[in-house]
């Protein structure tokens, strides 16, 4: 078995500090707990407060700096000011997570440009504008950093339920939007990498999976036959953002039990 001491030089990320985007539930909860116990400090961003402060009081125990930045990332012009108020409480950042997005399924002939617009402003306009004020940020310092984007299996597979047009082109948009500043960044110290979730159990499909026989038809398409469990999407991410994934930019890893298999 490798010694604590060698999973620390492989894993650990004491002395960084990450930005984790809709960290108030769900899959940015996860992610802030697996970087806190991986020594990083965290700035926790996200629009209630209040569930921002219940999330920071449980990553206490890790003992490293956490921060609470309440605030709208569909509000493209506050962006600045909230890196600013995030490194001001943490220090400079070297690591980026935007998991902040949200679902609005609504079938395809009936989407208004009103609802496709708040929907693209989340889900893709602020992942770039987070990516390219951190990005600037890091230049400026002569530091490198590592961006990690969450996609999803619907942003390379269709979805046979209707109503997934809006979110299915921002996650599609998503995965070319890491490819390309991959490429743009990497010889500037940063690497871009899109972490694509299947089926998790979170706030944006409780309702749906609370449906009778959702559950069970979602996972017949599942090869290891279940929906994702908690701490599934950890290793990814810290592989992603660790020391040992220095090589490994513009890719895209699908956490799907097998679903974009087929």
């Amino acid at each position: 078995m490798p010694s604590m001491t060698a999973l620390d030089s492989i894993f650990g990320l004491a002395g960084h500090r990450a930005l984790v985007t809709g960290a108030s539930s769900g899959l940015g909860i996860e992610f802030a707990e697996a970087l806190a116990s991986a020594g990083a400090d965290v700035a926790l961003v996200a629009r209630r407060e209040d569930r921002l402060e219940e999330v920071a009081r449980g990553l206490e125990a890790h003992g490293t700096r956490v921060a609470v930045v309440a605030a709208d990332l569909a509000a493209a012009e506050s962006i600045p000011a909230i890196v600013e108020r995030c490194e001001q409480a943490i220090g400079p950042l070297d690591i980026l997570v935007n998991n902040a997005g949200v679902m609005d399924p609504v079938r395809a002939e009936k989407v208004t440009l009103e609802r496709w617009v708040r929907l693209v402003d989340v889900n893709l306009n602020a992942v770039f504008l987070l990516c390219q004020e951190f990005a600037r940020r890091c230049f400026q310092r002569g530091g490198g950093g590592r961006i990690v984007n969450v996609g999803s299996i619907f942003g390379s597979v269709a979805s046979s339920n209707p109503g997934l047009a809006a979110y299915a082109a921002s996650k599609g948009a998503i995965g070319m939007l890491g490819r390309q500043l991959a490429i743009e960044w990497g010889g500037r110290g940063i690497t871009v990498n899109t972490i694509a979730p299947g089926y998790f159990p979170t706030e944006l499909n409780a309702e749906d999976f609370a449906k009778p026989g959702v559950r069970e038809r979602v996972q017949a398409f599942i090869p290891l036959g279940r929906l994702g469990r908690p701490g599934e999407l950890s290793a990814a991410l810290l592989f992603l953002v660790s020391p040992t994934a220095s090589y490994v930019t513009g890719s895209t890893v699908f956490v799907d039990g097998g679903y974009t298999a087929w």
